[in-house]
């Protein structure tokens, strides 16, 4: 008897620590990382079924607590990453499992959009790929790309500016590897453009927001493009030609990777571009420009990196003729201009940044910063043109020309000797400590402006012999403009944010929180601008967040907005308010992403609601892409809308999206609230990619805008009448490819080809639907002071080959 008690007991000792564990719980914790070692933040881990889970934090570390058991299957999972499942055997109470995610590669067109990846700001990303295959009038530009993203739009497709949410386009903030970057302040025509300062293959991570952007960020009301350019991994090059010009690219590092290099060469000619418009003539435009980004590392935590770009633009033109057609359904109206004369602008400019970064410890970084901008431009032209417009009624859906009447025939002179040189110099430092789930960044700018413009522009009409505006004893100028001016100031910058990061039972909540500041001797004004963001990453449902952000933007003077004019005996004079403020909007924006799967394809739907009450504006007019300030501040207004973004695979394998903006945009001028300039009440647009089925080589690039026409009225008018609404802007450009490879195609390995990677043949059609857009209106004026306005119509059809090799 005894010998079977102690049996018994010396089995129940044996089986407890089981019977423990078993109705116990079991720890499990780790790492989630990518194939580069680096962390993978908000992945999702979970068991089979979804009954537990959690998200790792911004080291990719996730802990959940489980349900003793024999063995646990575990699920990993990130948006833009393959997903794993692991089976664990449970022999011990905490366990620590580490989990590699392969990054999703497509391999299908080297597109690959990041904006899959859950935000924690207002911030959305993009991969400059994706301009490789975009069918774009502009040669190629990662603004192209992004006016198909709610809350950006463009009426334009020969400029590469763009408006954000009712703003215009010097709202705009543009920095390349934390640097301000600047445009040609003269151009007042998107067939003088040249380039956009962004090279595309140069980049390796482009970042956009709409609005509510950290304090970190300058002093602009819209928006800021933060492009980051790319430290290559080994000798690489890429090499492009089309139609609308050519660029090359050549990147490289050393094998002990110290130091590393990029250079771009980008030529581009809208030559075959502008024959499409109506005016007729001899269009000679050439844009040259060459970027290079070094780097060098001098010990294991410092680095020295240069940055570095010279453009040269010029266009030259000799127009001969111009037939313009337009009207209603019951009546039809001509336009004819014979030309003399010709334009000859020139835009040169560089620009140096030199950045020294130290690493003190993994928590701390310190950077130190100086850049240098010149730009020295000049717009001449002296062109004379004889117009005739007449007016055709329509009868039974025929032009009646035996009752054609003339409108008005006169003839008109255009001069202007234009000059401007403008210099800034910047002196910046910037810090970033990462403490205890916070992550601090500060910074301190210096930045000495200097400028100096010369203007002398006239225009002259008259209408069958009588010079307008008509006067019986005087002669005079429709516009005549003279200005001869220099400004030197100083400006002092400082910011200082904090983002911290916290979990509660809730959820994952990210704080983003800083104070700006902004000193302008010129005014004497000085601008403390705070700024919010908060994010909520809810624990019921990781496919879901929630963001609101807020603060007080000003839109600090520059130049052109300092310009005010006084007309005394027919003469117009510029003279620069140093009484200008800072526009002010406080602005308050409140989003949501949803991602989801359908018909087993990723999708992300994200919605944003915002509003801008705005003081101190100073009134603005534009006309094509210039635009001219009035020089004091006049006005308030408001801006509010929704912008809505369906993101997925709407084909299997290729990212695509549709935008939708909703928005009013109004000011108030004496007592008198008209539309904003750049007001559009809808936009839509669509960016779309399609392969063929039975060979994924051919693919096929959709890009599609439906805007709303903006407003506008007369020129030097009361801006109380600028409540004309222009056309509608409709636009599809289609883009079709075929990439060829050494391992799909055997000729790829002959010759010389044996050294490419991947070789593309693409074939663009510009405007498929040939619709006639209208960006800007010529205004003719007959003897009892009648003003017609003539539509100024973009560019046609327009066929466009191109080839790009990888090597």
């Amino acid at each position: 008897m005894m010998r079977h008690l102690t049996l018994y007991l010396f089995l129940l000792l044996l089986c407890c620590p089981f019977n423990v564990m078993a109705e116990g719980k079991v720890l499990v914790s780790g790492y989630v990382m990518d194939q580069n070692s680096r962390a993978v933040e908000l992945a999702s881990v979970s068991t089979l079924g979804g009954a537990f889970s959690t998200l790792t934090d911004e080291d990719g570390y996730y802990s959940l607590s489980l349900p003793m058991a024999d063995t646990l299957i575990l699920q990993y999972a990130c948006l833009s990453y393959q997903p794993a499942v692991r089976i664990i055997p449970i022999d011990r109470t905490e366990l620590r499992v580490n989990v590699m995610l392969s990054i999703h590669s497509r391999n299908l067109n080297e597109v690959v959009v990041k904006g899959q990846q859950r935000r924690t700001n207002t911030l959305e990303a993009l991969d400059a790929k994706a301009v490789r295959l975009l069918p774009d009038a502009t040669g190629g530009s990662i603004e192209a790309l992004l006016v198909t993203f709610a809350g950006v739009s463009s009426t334009n497709e020969m400029s590469t500016q763009y408006s954000v949410r009712g703003g215009n386009y010097d709202e705009n903030l543009v920095y390349v590897n934390g640097i301000e970057v600047y445009r040609p302040l003269l151009i007042r025509a998107g067939q003088q453009e040249g380039l956009s300062f962004i090279n595309p293959e140069m980049v390796q991570e482009v970042q956009f927001s709409a609005g509510g952007f950290d304090a970190k960020y300058g002093d602009k009301m819209s928006s800021v493009l933060d492009i980051t350019y790319r430290k290559p991994d080994s000798l690489e090059a890429v090499a492009n030609l089309s139609l609308l010009g050519a660029n090359a690219y050549l990147g490289q590092t050393t094998k002990d990777g110290r130091f590393s290099q990029l250079h771009g060469f980008r030529y581009k000619t809208n030559a075959y571009l502008l024959g499409s418009l109506q005016t007729t003539g001899e269009y000679d435009p050439s844009f040259l420009d060459y970027q290079t980004y070094l780097t060098w590392r001098l010990t294991p935590r410092t680095e020295l990196s240069f940055l570095g770009n010279v453009s040269g633009n010029t266009f030259r033109f000799k127009p001969e003729s111009r037939a313009t057609e337009y009207g209603t359904f019951n009546q039809k109206y001509n336009l004819r201009v014979y030309f003399d004369g010709q334009e000859k602008d020139r835009f040169e400019t560089s620009f140096g940044a030199l950045t020294l970064s130290h690493k003190v410890n993994k928590d701390i970084s310190l950077q130190l910063q100086s850049s240098v901008f010149r730009t020295v431009e000049e717009e001449t032209y002296d062109i004379t043109g004889q117009y005739m417009l007449s007016a055709t009624p329509i009868k039974n859906n025929k032009a009646d020309t035996a009752h054609t009447a003339l409108l008005g025939v006169g003839t008109y002179h255009e001069h202007a000797r234009n000059y401007l040189t403008a210099s800034v110099f910047n002196l910046s430092h910037a810090g970033e400590w990462a403490l205890d789930g916070h992550r601090v960044q500060w910074g301190l700018g210096y930045q000495l402006e200097a400028i100096t413009d010369q203007i002398r522009e006239w225009e002259m009409r008259d209408s069958s012999g009588y010079a307008l505006p008509y006067s019986p004893t005087t002669i005079n100028m429709v516009h005549n403009l003279r200005a001869k001016t220099t400004m030197g100031s100083n400006r002092i910058t400082a910011y200082l944010q904090d983002t911290w990061r916290f979990r509660r039972s809730a959820g994952l909540f990210i704080l983003t929180g800083g104070l700006r500041l902004n000193y302008w001797d010129y005014n004497g004004e000085t601008l403390i601008s705070p700024r919010l963001t908060a994010s909520f990453l809810p624990a019921w449902n990781s496919d879901i967040a929630f963001r609101l952000a807020g603060g007080v933007y000003y839109q600090a003077p520059f130049y052109k907005e300092l310009r005010d004019t006084a007309t005394i005996n027919g003469v117009t004079t510029v003279q620069l308010n140093k009484d200008i403020k800072a526009q002010k909007t406080l602005q308050v924006i409140g989003g949501m992403d949803h991602h989801f799967v359908w018909v087993d394809r990723p999708f992300k739907f994200t919605a944003e609601a915002y509003y801008k009450a705005m003081s101190d504006l100073i009134p603005y007019t534009v006309d094509n892409v210039r635009i001219r300030y009035m020089g004091r501040n006049l006005a308030d207004g408001y801006t509010a809308g929704l912008d809505m973004k369906l993101f997925g695979e709407f084909v299997q394998g290729t990212d695509s999206w549709i935008s939708l903006s909703l928005m009013r945009s109004k000011e108030t001028i004496n007592g008198v609230t008209i539309p904003r300039p750049n007001e559009q009440r809808y936009n839509v647009s669509v960016f779309f990619q399609d392969y063929f089925p039975s060979d994924p080589r051919f693919t096929m690039s959709l890009k599609l805008i439906w805007a709303d026409g903006l407003p506008f009225g007369p020129p030097d008018s009361d801006k109380s009448l600028a409540t004309l609404r222009m056309a509608p802007y409709r636009r599809i450009d289609l883009g079709l490819s075929r990439v060829f490879s050494p391992e799909n195609d055997p000729f790829m390995r002959r010759c010389f080809l044996r050294y490419t990677k991947q070789l593309w043949l693409g074939f663009d059609c510009f405007n498929l639907l040939n619709t006639e857009n209208v960006n800007s209106y010529y205004w003719v004026t007959d003897i009892s002071n009648t003003q017609w306005a003539v539509p100024n119509y973009l560019t046609g059809r327009l066929l466009n080959l191109r080839l790009t090799a990888e090597f």
